[in-house]
């Protein structure tokens, strides 16, 4: 297998970049609401980053970029993410997140993946539209697996996807081995694999022969 996806918010990260953004503008908890009831698959994921984003229409956007500096990785991912690139795997992170988020978290630690496909938030006179672009609004992330294993040239069954919520629920459906982290009780069943850990991830990626 020569294609790790990862999830983002609640699987490398455990920073959940909506709610640091709301706690810019004291909209953190409405945030965290929308954010539970999508994992849960209570509210379609596509109307939850509309609501949330909503939220922070006006928000400047240096605050925004503070939000964003406070976003790290999860003890242990950076290693991960290290070791899977230095045994010549293509690493993706798939998420509804933002990328300037998941840049600045990895640039923390110093590591880089393959590729980031994320979302982004629009700015005008220096201030957040309350806006989302990008391709995981509507997209899934099985397409998103689709684009990048004919990208790196490798058939979907030689793939590992990681996550924890409902919206990773297409790529793990698809990919050669699903593993969940800390997942959701809706998205529990569609593991072949569940781990809490990442030093639990990366001795289930040794015991598949990736690393």
């Amino acid at each position: 297998m020569t294609v790790v996806a990862f999830d983002f918010d609640g699987t490398l990260s455990d920073s959940e970049m909506t709610v640091l953004l709301g706690d810019q503008c004291g909209v953190a908890d409405q945030m965290d609401e929308i954010t539970e009831r999508a994992m849960n698959d209570e509210i379609e994921y596509a109307e939850s980053l509309r609501q949330r984003c909503a939220l922070l229409e006006g928000l400047d956007d240096e605050k925004a970029q503070a939000a964003f500096d406070q976003v790290v990785l999860r003890p242990g991912a950076a290693d991960v993410i290290e070791a899977l690139r230095e045994a010549g795997v293509y690493v993706a992170i798939l998420t509804g997140g933002f990328e300037r988020g998941v840049a600045a978290a990895l640039e923390k630690e110093g590591v880089e993946v393959d590729a980031i496909v994320a979302n982004r938030l629009p700015v005008a006179d220096g201030a957040l539209t309350g806006g989302v672009e990008g391709p995981l609004i509507e997209g899934t992330k099985d397409d998103a697996l689709e684009v990048l294993t004919a990208v790196v040239g490798e058939d979907r069954e030689n793939t590992i996807a990681v996550g924890d919520g409902a919206n990773d629920l297409p790529m793990l459906e698809v990919a050669g081995l699903a593993v969940g982290f800390e997942p959701k009780p809706n998205v529990a069943p569609s593991c072949e694999v569940i781990v809490e850990t990442m030093a639990e991830l990366q001795d289930v990626l040794s015991g598949e022969d990736v690393l």
